[in-house]
């Protein structure tokens, strides 16, 4: 049986979801009043071509509604619980070691979303030039991919267990 994983689907702990849903609340409702109420008193100080509290409000309205936008899309298409997995199949979801080519160190990483903050080891994105070479290969296969510099980079994965199973 081959395990599928949609492009968008984004898998979260109960934690991360909770975490996230709240910070999408605040960001709506009190974090809009907020903001509101910022550019309201800047706009009242005069000719808004030369103010700056004006400017700056607006400019960290548009952030907050960047982010109000980034939390719909991940919350939208998350899946929260276990995801699919595999043991000795690379996926999100996954602790994963791998040997760097040329280099007797090993690397051990959580493959998951970057929104899954507080994890006690490093997490790298499966969207990452690393994360999307490895993923879907099994303990003892070769990975290539492309470092900022445009060099390649070959990786053994060397284990590939489902995160917290000790």
């Amino acid at each position: 049986m081959t395990e599928t994983r949609a492009d968008n689907v984004t898998w979260l702990t109960q934690e991360a979801y909770d975490r996230l849903k709240s910070e999408l609340e605040h960001l709506s409702g009190p974090g809009r009043i907020e903001i509101a109420q910022k550019i309201e008193a800047a706009r009242e100080e005069g000719d808004l071509r030369e103010n700056g509290g004006y400017h700056a409000a607006k400019e960290e309205q548009g952030k907050i509604e960047g982010r109000i936008l980034q939390l719909q899309g991940i919350l939208e298409n998350a899946r929260v619980g276990e995801a699919p997995r595999t043991e000795g199949v690379v996926g999100p979801g996954m602790t994963v070691t791998v040997a760097f080519e040329g280099d007797d160190e090993e690397v051990t990483f959580l493959l998951a979303s970057r929104e899954e903050v507080g994890a006690p080891i490093d997490v790298y994105s499966p969207k990452s030039p690393l994360g999307a070479a490895i993923n879907g290969k099994k303990v003892g296969d070769k990975a290539t991919y492309s470092l900022p510099n445009g060099r390649g980079m070959t990786v053994e994965i060397i284990d590939a267990t489902p995160y917290g199973a000790a």
